[in-house]
């Protein structure tokens, strides 16, 4: 495994990122594909072994039920200070009012209610799960400085979000002294790139590391165009994430599969190594549901892509309208 530091902090962090979206009690909130505490616990535990010390996970993913996993996974099988934790606040917990959002409020209840599910002091990368329209940014990242610095949070991250907007946070924050966003976790795969216009470019220039969620773009670029999965039949977001470009998409999932089989590697890894070669990248979130997910992530680090290779794959891609946060 290799570890990079998180962005402009000390933090070190493997080069992947294991999703814990796909963790956690199926009857439970809208991810009906998810894996239940007993399939999931294999998996979480090879990738701690494989050294990947960076997990994420969400207040809201399956209800709560992910955190739950996830912390009694990190206490079975790994020492806690050795595990670099993320969850995230943003999305319904409960029905009425205060029950979503980013209020000081919401923030401060949904820290404690991670924690607790979480069964651990603090969490070290707390991350808004989206823009909140409803209330000031103000009052959304000075509730977050307060979570700092009460110990409940080592640093705080952002998601998905225009660049106007992550650029107006991290200078309100300057202007404040307040603590600033050290992450962005954002969409970005051979499919979806528009992040390279302009919130990339803006990472970099201010040492934000970044951390793709969706790099294989929900499976599509680890098999045929046309073949179907559980998930594929069954994730509601992720059918609205790739219907922009279908004929541009086709080629670039036919792109993949070429330099795989001319490789003999996994399409995974050819994915994963096309934007683990982005300079701005930190690592990226891969989500696992068997084995071989997490196998073919880390070797994917191996994988030096040729100039040639790159080009045969960003050539087919054409603009995209603005998907998964719009």
């Amino acid at each position: 495994m290799e570890y990079v530091k998180l962005g402009r902090t000390g933090l070190e962090v493997s080069r992947i990122c294991l999703g814990c979206m796909t963790y956690g009690d199926p009857d439970k909130g809208t991810h009906a594909w998810s894996l239940n505490e007993e399939d999931s616990r294999p998996l979480l535990r090879q990738a701690i072994e494989a050294g990947i010390n960076f997990l994420d996970t969400a207040n809201t993913y399956s209800n709560g039920s992910s955190e739950e996993i996830v912390g009694r996974a990190i206490k079975d099988f790994a020492r806690r200070d050795d595990i670099v934790l993320a969850t995230k606040v943003f999305n319904r917990m409960r029905p009425g009012p205060n029950g979503a959002g980013l209020s000081r409020k919401a923030i401060f209840d949904e820290i404690d209610n991670s924690l607790r599910r979480l069964g651990t002091d603090y969490v070290d990368l707390y991350q808004i799960h989206r823009w909140d329209y409803t209330t000031p940014i103000e009052e959304t990242l000075e509730a977050l400085h307060d979570v700092v610095k009460a110990g409940k949070a080592r640093y705080i991250g952002a998601s998905s979000m225009y660049s106007w907007q992550f650029a107006k946070a991290i200078y309100t924050s300057r202007l404040n002294g307040w603590t600033e966003f050290v992450s962005m976790q954002d969409h970005l795969n051979l499919l979806y790139r528009e992040e390279e216009r302009e919130m990339l470019p803006f990472c970099e220039d201010q040492k934000i590391a970044v951390i793709p969620w969706s790099p294989l773009a929900r499976g599509r670029l680890t098999r045929d165009w046309d073949e179907a999965t559980a998930r594929t039949e069954s994730d509601e977001f992720g059918k609205t994430l790739y219907t922009q470009a279908v004929e541009a998409d086709h080629k670039i999932v036919d792109a993949v599969g070429a330099i795989a089989r001319a490789r003999g590697i996994a399409r995974a890894q050819v994915a994963t190594a096309w934007i683990l070669q982005k300079s701005a990248v930190t690592a990226p979130i891969i989500g696992a549901s068997k084995p071989g997910h997490i196998t073919d992530a880390v070797a994917s680090l191996a994988v030096k892509l040729t100039p040639e290779e790159i080009e045969a794959l960003e050539s087919p891609y054409i603009p995209h309208g603005v998907a998964g946060f719009k």
